[in-house]
């Protein structure tokens, strides 16, 4: 299975064809990798070749170590980010805000870990939020978890004016989440979300864990009240183990 003419170091191809079993399912979550003698003889190649084909999947996040054991395919949770009621304002009143409700639905345990900070509104935001260029905003920085595996960041904005002086700058903005409090502060709210695709900057990879190759969703999430922006929430999720569920009545 290795070819001597490619050019392509043979750990570099016993990788790629351990990643593919893994892609395609033949070697699911939790699987345990045949042993090196079994690869060894498997490819044809010396134990050091396989160590490192191994090793380079591990860096990569696809296999895992468990020692005494062996080596196993990766698990990670599948997360099912359900559009329908997800920034409804009954899930809000029932204190469950929308990582919460998607882990609800989906069995798994969420956690998020939170960084406060303010700074100037500048580029896209400054234009999404109708800010001028240097108004301050306050930035809500999250990385979310199911069952402890990264899944999605997200960085929220909004117009410092709305937040100061208010739980909206402490790390728990208690039930029903940022979106709650706004509308307890008078807010009626409105949103609108931007879904698309690309590959990962490296600091997203190494936050979320990912596999190279691997692409990342991004939602980009405007919340409005009277026709004013409020809110600007940028997405990015990991696009191998995120689904975006949508109900669309047919009327």
């Amino acid at each position: 299975m290795i070819d001597k003419e490619s050019g392509v170091p043979a750990y570099r191809q016993v990788a790629d064809t351990l990643r593919d079993r893994v892609a395609t399912g033949q070697y699911p979550p939790g699987h345990q990798v045949p042993s090196e003698r079994d690869l060894v003889d498997e490819f044809g190649v010396s134990r050091p070749t396989i160590r490192q084909a191994i090793e380079l999947l591990r860096s990569d996040g696809v296999l895992v170590a468990e020692h005494g054991r062996g080596i196993f395919v990766r698990q990670r949770p599948t997360v099912r980010r359900l559009a329908r009621n997800r920034l409804s304002r009954a899930a809000r009143d029932a204190g469950r805000g929308a990582f919460l409700a998607d882990a609800d639905e989906g069995g798994w345990t969420p956690s998020v870990s939170v960084r406060i900070r303010f700074e100037p509104a500048a580029g896209r935001v400054a234009e999404l939020l109708q800010l001028a260029p240097g108004a301050e905003v306050t930035i809500r920085d999250r990385i979310m978890r199911a069952d402890g595996e990264p899944v999605q960041l997200a960085v929220s904005h909004l117009p410092r004016e709305l937040t100061q002086g208010t739980v909206l700058e402490d790390v728990d903005t208690g039930d029903g989440g940022t979106y709650a409090r706004l509308e307890e502060a008078g807010h009626r709210l409105r949103f609108e979300e931007l879904v698309g695709a690309r590959m990962p900057t490296s600091e997203e990879r190494t936050q979320l864990g990912l596999t190279r190759g691997t692409p990342v969703l991004t939602v980009t999430r405007v919340a409005t009240s009277s026709g004013r922006p409020v809110e600007v929430t940028e997405m990015v999720m990991s696009a191998d183990l995120y689904e975006l569920l949508y109900d669309v009545s047919g009327d």
